[in-house]
């Protein structure tokens, strides 16, 4: 047996506590790898499978408990923190805003399954004052489903799940090698679409100084705050004689939109 094999029954709970918890956080560490190696190690009786789920749905749940408290008291800034670290920052908020429109507190539950919603809908919860007890309910709720899919596939599938280990094992430090190699190309991909899009952004970007003197100087242009309604309802100040349009309202409100005016679009 390796020795990251015996380091990890050795300390399973430890580890397994602490890499879902920094994932749940926000860094890009898996945790399903090590949750379906603590599946596989229940399933070879090493490990306890209840209490390798209860060890990871309490990481999940603390570190979410953490950024709702932080949604709670810092409001939309939090959002804006993430989406200046996440890679796909254009779509990290909006997703888990429409699911929270369609699903309500529900949304909490399946958040874990996809992919840029599992940071973001916790503090969203704490923007959009959801109670306490509401959230810790779904959000555990979630947690215990999220963890016990992965541990549950590690514990049915431990034999096939070994004999993968022990081709590892036999690789060595190429697999890490091939591993790092993957996880940097990844990141490094997503890091060049980032900076593309935000390139893109600033081509027709105008500050909020400069709107600011255009509007005191009494320039004929049209404001148009698409901001979604869950943020609009969370922080309701906006610009003096905005059009308030959410962006799938576009199709229907078209046309209250002047076409001979400067137009400026602001969002979150």
């Amino acid at each position: 047996m390796s020795e990251a094999l015996e380091f990890l029954i050795r300390h399973g709970y430890s580890v397994l506590f602490a890499v879902v918890f920094v994932e749940q956080v926000g860094l890009p560490i898996p945790a399903a790898p090590l949750m379906l190696a603590a599946g596989a190690l229940a399933g070879a009786e090493q490990l306890s499978f209840a209490l390798a789920i209860g060890v990871g749905s309490l990481a999940t749940l603390l570190a979410d408990t953490i950024w709702y408290e932080l949604g709670r008291r810092r409001g939309s800034r939090v959002l804006q923190l993430l989406c200046r670290i996440a890679l796909e920052p254009d779509s990290c908020v909006r997703r888990t805003e429409d699911f929270f429109v369609r699903h309500g507190a529900r949304s909490l539950i399946v958040a874990k399954f996809v992919p840029g919603l599992s940071t973001v809908a916790p503090p969203l919860a704490g923007i959009f004052r959801m109670r306490l007890p509401r959230f810790l309910f779904f959000d555990g709720v979630g947690a215990l489903i999220w963890v016990g899919a992965y541990t549950g596939l590690g514990f049915v599938f431990s034999d096939q799940i070994e004999r993968v280990a022990a081709h590892a094992a036999e690789l060595g430090a190429r697999l890490v090698l091939i591993l790092v190699v993957a996880l940097t190309g990844y990141i490094g991909w997503k890091y060049v679409q980032r900076r593309r899009f935000v390139r893109r952004l600033r081509i027709d970007r105008i500050t909020p100084e400069e709107l600011k003197r255009k509007l005191d100087a009494g320039e004929d242009l049209v404001v148009v705050d698409l901001r979604h309604s869950l943020d609009f309802e969370a922080e309701p100040a906006t610009i003096p004689g905005a059009i308030q349009l959410s962006p799938d309202q576009l199709e229907q409100r078209h046309q209250e939109i002047p076409r001979n005016r400067e137009l400026v679009l602001y969002c979150t």
